[in-house]
């Protein structure tokens, strides 16, 4: 079961396709395992959405799709099929489209001795989003927010000192949240990850690292 979601405010924005785009990726994801927000979307539309009026959730995510390809310079756009679902790992085909092959093939970067980053490429040139692996067991250090961050799990799960995420679930943290991810004992973490801003660590070993921690988006 989803426990956590997009709030009403980026729901809106998403509905009216106003959202910048890393971020309304990380929804539309989040749309493919939660039909507590398809429904949400479906009675925004119902209520005058002008850019989404007509469209079910499963093609906003084509419609989205397309529109990454786009900012990728890929003509025509990609589109793929109506099930989003029946991809390799079980993951939506916008996460399998902006990883553009399996975890082995991406570029992992090593933050910490439980935390790895890889950066993937959506066009948005003010957000990065890039996918956050998490080792069984082990702990993002403890770290506060310069903008917004979205988090969305994808796979195993992690908890923090607000509750336990697990596949799915999406949560919005700001410069006002102070937290400290921990990967379950059982499996290793997979997660999306969308920042406006470099996150910056509180504890005083990993301090050091702050001055490297810089925006990347692509």
């Amino acid at each position: 079961m989803i426990n956590f979601h997009p709030d009403n405010h980026l729901m809106n924005e998403y509905s009216a396709g106003s959202l910048p785009l890393a971020q309304s990726a990380c929804v539309s994801i989040h749309l493919n395992y939660c039909e507590h927000c398809q429904r949400q979307l479906q009675r925004l539309q119902q209520m005058g959405s002008a850019l989404f009026e007509h469209l079910a959730p499963q093609q906003i995510d084509d419609s989205l799709l397309d529109a990454v390809m786009s900012r990728l310079d890929e003509t025509p756009p990609l589109t793929y099929g109506s099930d989003s679902r029946e991809e390799v790992g079980g993951f939506p085909a916008l996460v399998q489209r902006l990883m553009a092959g399996s975890y082995d093939d991406l570029e992992w970067k090593r933050i910490t001795s439980g935390l790895q980053i890889s950066h993937l490429r959506t066009g948005d040139m003010d957000h990065e989003f890039a996918l956050y692996h998490i080792k069984a067991g082990e702990k993002i250090p403890k770290h506060t927010h310069q903008g917004t961050e979205l988090t969305l799990v994808l796979e195993g799960s992690f908890s923090d000192e607000e509750g336990v995420y697990q596949q799915g679930d999406f949560l919005m943290r700001d410069a006002e949240d102070v937290h400290s991810p921990t990967a379950a004992q059982t499996a290793d973490c997979i997660c999306i990850g969308v920042l406006d801003a470099p996150i910056r660590f509180k504890g005083w070993n990993y301090r050091m690292l702050n001055p490297f921690l810089k925006l990347q988006p692509h």
